[in-house]
């Protein structure tokens, strides 16, 4: 009878499916192109946009007037009506819209276009504010998507308060020198005490290495790199040339001597750590002709150095929930941060939008939380979000690591003395992993194990809270209430300390998430409802935030991990007046928990936010969105990739960043005009007890906008270097400069010493290193004036190429040299080492050119 049934069922679902596949239209998405511009930048003379999508038919049939929608990405609200009157925009959720033709709509015909216009609620500032990821799908043919055969955001010229111009980079460029190479410092970040002596040291692979056995594999990595250099293998040969890597007790945890004369190369230290960053050092002192090809010889500098760290926190956050990073690029992420001496690596690797670790006890939070598709219930897999598409193809969209993979970058980063703190987001941004843990529940009912099913559930079923978060999920956070999430934590904390312990790596703490919880969650939770009941601490939902930290707190204090999370952890709810305000949490004080603090958005009220919460007691990072985001655009610009919401922030805005006093050098506000310094009145300051408590500098990439490597190289470096300076380096004479206009003259004296290092030193070694970076290239900036164009560039020692036929400069371009005498369109671009060009600046001149 069994059988019987089944065969039944099969044939209708197949007679179905017949069904459904002969309502499509006998027509190739393919065929479509589409490509979005911006139409009216001050619609109705309001800060909204006027924005077009035009659909361009270039097949040989007709694309129906109805029957399907267009669903795409994006981080901005809309109208619902378009403007044009032939559609509908409706939020499915998060980033997820879709786009519904009407009775007004009509079809599109072999070569005909057609357009929908719509309304932004926000002006349009670059390209990355575009719709991503447009895709169709058939009414008949619900659960597929089709992407269309190409998908272009057309350029646009704004003239919005604030726009960065050629002109303007120009007289920015200004003021930095041209300083000669000989006359550079050699090492990067600064060190304390550094002293260059006449003479160098030559290495070949005759030279004699002597190590105390405390460094046995710092000198295994140092033989393998300076083979690679020289092209040879070392023999050991020479009597009288010698490098030596000797213990020092004296000396700090991290800290390190170097001193190299004509005949010898030392590098002392207490700990593998310190010598380690002494060889890091003696990297960065060579110029870059090894890396670009092998050198039989390799001269390296006299130099005086001792050295130790500013802060002994020094990180970066890389988000791969949002879009994955593959396993190889995070590893040269590390391999750099280890280059210039960053010694942790803060792994956001969960969030609403993908689970990016195997955790091999819930094999359901990779199987669904990993992968992005066409989906409207997230029941096998989650929906298209940051432009991923209809399908499992998008690499940024789908991915994760296994097992194996997570445990080898344990290992890699623990050889290069970075530790890898991994976060897991709760109970916000936590929607990949509640749909995955629905997904094991729905398995496990099925199979009748409802005991199983239950114990790892992360929503209360019967849950009719209404709430909608930052990025608009209306599903995204973890019920705190139920006893279940609290087995799933105890779970996913369990496996990840055996992969730790399996790779041999430190994991002093774990991140537990905790930012942007939105208003109106449990409330309407019977779970929480039941607790509130049984438990006299809890009045009302704000308390469910201690219970649940405490709780989180208690099960990583069992394996002697600190917990690590976003402010808001470390805050309690109250209000002053009546309104409602954050404190210091004085119940978790005692714990020695760690806060990373990211809000100082100038003008929004929070900007002592860190300097309050390293006051009040908490061992504090400063991961300040005004100066260590990477994520956010270098400056107002339509050709600049990257958010804007918290600032613009270009490398000196990393370099200018004075941790104890991160006001004093605060100039424009998030839209990058003028700051009125009224805005820091009444705020709190750094006391000295507080400096204590500030731990360390963290700067933050966040994935959204960041879909391949090469946007991630171009988003984090050379800004990277700007960290390090600033997390290493003691504090420079004009962080604590009183007089303005002296710190100023000093700032620009160092401003010009650390552009120069980079274009004439860094750059041209990161080029080629390790296969290569694809870091940001400026664009020039440009002048004209008497009919003559003038440029210069942020990084002195780049090559300008320019053209004059309105063609874009490329390597064989004209080199600038001097002012140009032409007439039209010219276009200029920088070149870096490698010949790889950066964004093109352009200007015109409509006069005849000057004889």
């Amino acid at each position: 009878m069994r059988r019987f049934i089944t065969l039944i069922f099969f044939v209708a679902v197949n007679i179905s499916a017949v069904a459904v596949m002969a309502g499509v239209p006998d027509f190739d998405v393919k065929n479509l192109r589409l490509s979005w511009e911006v139409i009216d930048n001050n619609y109705h003379n309001k800060q909204e946009a006027l924005t077009g999508l035009t659909i361009t038919n270039t097949g040989k049939q007709t694309l129906p007037a109805s029957g399907w929608k267009i669903y795409f990405n994006s981080s901005r609200n809309f109208t619902a009506d378009a403007v044009s009157g032939n559609a509908k925009i409706q939020q499915v959720n998060g980033d997820l819209y879709s786009i519904t033709p009407n009775d007004k709509f009509k079809e599109v015909k072999p070569g005909e276009s057609t357009r929908i216009d719509y309304v932004c609620e926000a002006i349009v500032v670059n390209f990355t504010d575009a719709i991503e990821g447009p895709y169709f799908v058939w009414d008949a043919e619900p659960a597929k998507g089709h992407l269309p055969g190409d998908f272009t955001v057309k350029p646009y010229t704004p003239n919005y308060q604030g726009l960065i111009t050629p002109e303007i980079l120009y007289n920015q460029n200004k003021i930095i020198q041209d300083i000669p190479a000989s006359q550079l410092q050699k090492i990067i970040p600064t060190p304390l005490n550094y002293a260059e002596n006449p003479g160098t040291f030559i290495i070949t692979n005759a030279i004699t290495l002597i190590s105390d056995p405390l460094f046995a594999k710092e000198k295994a990595y140092f033989i393998t790199g300076i083979e690679k250099l020289l092209g040879s293998k070392l023999k050991g040969t020479s009597k009288d040339k010698m490098i030596i890597f000797k213990k020092d007790a004296s000396l700090g945890a991290e800290a390190y001597t170097l001193t190299v004369t004509p005949d010898e190369m030392t590098i002392a230290a207490s700990t593998p750590a310190g010598l380690f960053y002494g060889i890091q050092s003696f990297k960065t002192s060579i110029s870059s002709s090894p890396w670009m090809k092998p050198q039989a010889s390799i001269p390296v500098p006299c130099v005086s150095v001792k050295d130790e760290p500013r802060f002994p926190y020094r990180a970066v956050m890389l988000d791969v929930a949002r879009n994955f990073q593959s396993k190889q690029q995070v590893l040269k992420l590390i391999n750099l941060m280890a280059v210039y001496k960053l010694n942790t690596l803060h792994l956001h690797l969960t969030d609403d939008e993908g689970w990016r670790i195997e955790i091999p006890s819930l094999p359901e939070l990779t199987a669904v939380g990993s992968k992005r598709g066409h989906t409207l219930d997230s029941k096998t897999f989650l929906p298209a979000s940051h432009g991923s598409g209809p399908d499992f193809t998008n690499t940024a969209g789908t991915g994760f690591y296994t097992k194996a993979d997570y445990i080898e970058i344990l290992k890699y980063a623990t050889e290069r003395h970075v530790t890898v703190l991994p976060e897991i987001e709760t109970p916000g941004h936590a929607r990949a992993s509640i749909k995955a843990m629905d997904a094991r529940y729905q398995r496990l009912m099925a199979a009748g194990d409802k005991a199983g099913a239950e114990r790892t559930l992360l929503r209360d079923m019967n849950d009719k809270s209404a709430y909608r978060s930052v990025q608009y999920w209306n599903d995204n956070v973890i019920d705190v209430a139920l006893p279940s999430t609290y087995n799933y934590i105890e779970t996913v904390v369990g496996d990840l300390v055996n992969m730790y312990k399996e790779a041999g790596a430190p994991l002093p703490a774990m991140h537990f998430g905790g930012d942007e919880v939105p208003a109106g969650v449990w409330e309407q939770s019977p779970a929480y409802l039941a607790l509130k009941a049984s438990n006299p601490a809890i009045q009302n939902t704000g308390d469910l935030w201690y219970y649940f930290y405490g709780r989180v707190n208690d099960i990583l204090k069992k394996r002697n991990i600190t917990l690590s999370g976003w402010e808001e952890m470390a805050l309690r709810k109250t209000a002053v007046d009546g309104q409602a305000t954050y404190v210091p949490n004085p119940q978790f004080l005692g714990e020695k928990m760690q806060v990373d603090v990211w809000n100082n958005v100038l003008g929004d009220g929070q900007e002592d936010l860190a300097y309050k919460l390293a006051n009040g007691g908490y061992k504090t990072v400063l991961t300040c969105v005004t100066n260590l985001y990477f994520d956010m655009a270098n400056y107002k610009s339509f050709d600049e990739p990257g958010y804007y919401w918290g600032a613009f922030l270009g490398i000196d805005k990393f370099f200018s960043f004075i941790p104890y006093d991160y006001f004093k050098n605060a100039d424009v506000d998030k839209n990058g005009l003028p700051i009125n310094r009224n805005l820091f009145l009444g705020k709190q300051r750094l006391t000295d007890y507080g400096k204590t408590n500030i731990i360390g500098l963290q700067g933050a990439l966040w994935g959204e906008t960041v879909k391949s490597a090469e946007r991630m190289d171009y988003m984090i470096f050379p800004k990277l270097i700007g960290l390090a300076e600033r997390a290493w380096a003691k504090d420079p004479s004009w962080a604590t400069e009183r007089d303005t206009a002296k710190a100023r003259e000093l700032y620009n004296q160092d401003w010009s010493k650390f552009l120069n290092i980079l274009g004439k030193r860094e750059l041209p070694r990161l080029a080629y290193y390790n296969g290569g970076y694809n870091f940001r290239i400026p664009k020039p900036g440009v002048l004209l004036q008497d009919g003559k164009y003038y440029s210069n560039i942020q990084f002195p020692g780049m090559t300008i190429r320019y053209t004059t036929n309105g063609k874009e400069p490329d390597a064989g371009s004209p080199v600038y040299t001097g002012p140009v005498n032409a007439n039209g369109i010219i276009k200029f671009r920088a070149f870096d080492a490698k010949g790889r060009g950066g964004n093109v600046a352009e200007l015109q001149n409509k006069e005849s050119p000057a004889l």
